[in-house]
């Protein structure tokens, strides 16, 4: 099998800030990497369900809504993906993600937190939410970080996969 692109990045220089983490087949996955991987805490399951649930609103309702594929956590809750079509640059993105940003830090509520509208509606942090997009905004705006360090992986038949 070969090793998932995404595994390929080194995660003990990744810092803050938006990568292009895939480009194919039409699509464009960006890593909005919130938290310095395995050197700060991940970003708490009820803050990133209520970043998942605000940004998605905020993306899917933006001049570019008929680009967004998806909105959604990164497994190690380090970060957002957000998958979409068109053609789109880190910059782009990153002019996108302040102002989603500057959005969630007025808002009051998190949209849809009830169990007609959330699988696990309990489980929100607006004040954390804020918290952490606060963070971020400001690492979008002083410390900008765009360049992922790659590994080279070595497969068990000896090939090589280092393309990320």
């Amino acid at each position: 099998m070969e090793v998932i692109q995404s595994f390929t990045i080194d995660h003990t220089h990744l810092k803050p800030g938006i990568y292009v983490s895939r480009k194919d087949k039409g699509f464009t996955t960006f890593d909005l990497r919130i938290t310095e991987p395995n050197k700060e805490p991940a970003v708490s399951p009820a803050a990133m369900h209520s970043l998942e649930h605000l940004m998605a609103t905020w993306f899917r309702n933006s001049k570019v809504k008929e680009d967004v594929v998806y909105v959604g956590p990164m497994g190690c809750l380090t970060g957002m993906y957000i998958v979409m079509t068109g053609i789109y640059t880190v910059e782009d993105m990153r002019k996108l993600t302040i102002d989603c940003l500057n959005w969630i830090l007025k808002q009051k509520e998190v949209p849809a937190t009830t169990a007609e509208t959330c699988g696990n509606y309990l489980l929100h942090d607006l004040p954390m939410c804020k918290w952490e997009s606060k963070r971020y905004l400001n690492r979008l705006k002083k410390d900008f970080h765009s360049k992922y360090t790659k590994l080279k992986i070595t497969l068990s038949d000896g090939k090589t996969f280092a393309d990320a």
